[in-house]
């Protein structure tokens, strides 16, 4: 019998009714303004709190993807985990996840090729109220239509296990790597985008030390970076906002940026 995760954050996070979804995510997309010879990304950087708050700057980053629809057949997926102690990288135990746009089934082949490697492991609870990787799916959905997933929530881990996770996969040009991850929190307004400027111009320069103060994602971010370091690839700011620019107010905000990873400098004439 199929196990299903089923939504956990919808009517929360985002709406639980499919056609406002879908009509809330088609709008989020249409507003980001995105370059018509913009290359497509090997793997992205995205926030995931309510689509209220940073709804906007991640459907920047995902409106980058619409040339990909029907070419990328894998998302892996990682996100820190908010909601249960996780010693190293969790798969989960199910054989989908759904949205309320349907149902997406867990890449079983990519799962046998890193259940093995350092710090992965199944475990169900870790993904049972998890919403940093939910939150992505109806945007992903939305843009790809169909497609396998990975996902893993990274908990006490190294971010070199999350790189050795990312080279197992990344090779297959179907493949897409997301990072779903929030910058600072909490802080007034001008002390968050100093904090959050700071924070982007060293994922820019690839430098993997970003702390778990500067984004929640920060080991998975991590290990991205030494991925994308490791091969020569190169990275561009998208969106840097915070929920006080979307719709929260400025005396304690949350950090949202999306990045887009290329796979290799362009060519220079």
């Amino acid at each position: 019998m199929m196990t299903i995760r089923p939504a956990a954050v919808a009517g929360m996070f985002y709406p639980a009714n499919p056609a406002e979804l879908r009509a809330e995510v088609d709008g989020l997309l249409a507003d980001a303004a995105v370059r018509e010879d913009s290359e497509a990304p090997k793997a992205l950087v995205v926030p995931h709190a309510g689509y209220v708050y940073s709804g906007p700057v991640a459907a920047s980053a995902y409106a980058m993807l619409g040339a990909l629809r029907g070419k990328v057949r894998r998302i892996v997926l990682f996100g820190p985990a908010h909601r249960a102690y996780v010693s190293g990288i969790a798969l989960p135990a199910a054989d989908c996840f759904a949205t309320p746009l349907g149902q997406i089934p867990i890449d079983k082949e990519a799962v046998a090729r890193v259940v093995g490697l350092p710090g992965v492991s199944e475990n169900a609870g870790a993904h049972a109220f998890e919403h940093s990787l939910e939150v992505q799916l109806p945007f992903l959905q939305c843009v790809l239509g169909s497609f396998k997933l990975v996902p893993l929530a990274v908990g006490d881990a190294e971010p070199a296990d999350v790189a050795r996770v990312i080279e197992a996969l990344a090779d297959d040009p179907g493949t897409l790597i997301v990072i779903s991850s929030d910058l600072s929190h909490y802080h007034p307004y001008g002390m968050a985008a100093r904090i959050d400027r700071a924070t982007a111009e060293r994922i820019l320069t690839l430098s993997a030390d970003i702390n778990h103060e500067q984004a929640c994602g920060a080991t998975p971010i991590n290990g991205a970076l030494m991925w994308a370091r490791r091969h020569g690839m190169r990275i561009e700011l998208i969106d840097l906002r915070n929920s006080g620019d979307t719709a929260g107010d400025k005396n304690r905000v949350v950090g949202y940026a999306s990045f887009a990873i290329f796979e290799k400098e362009p060519d220079v004439h």
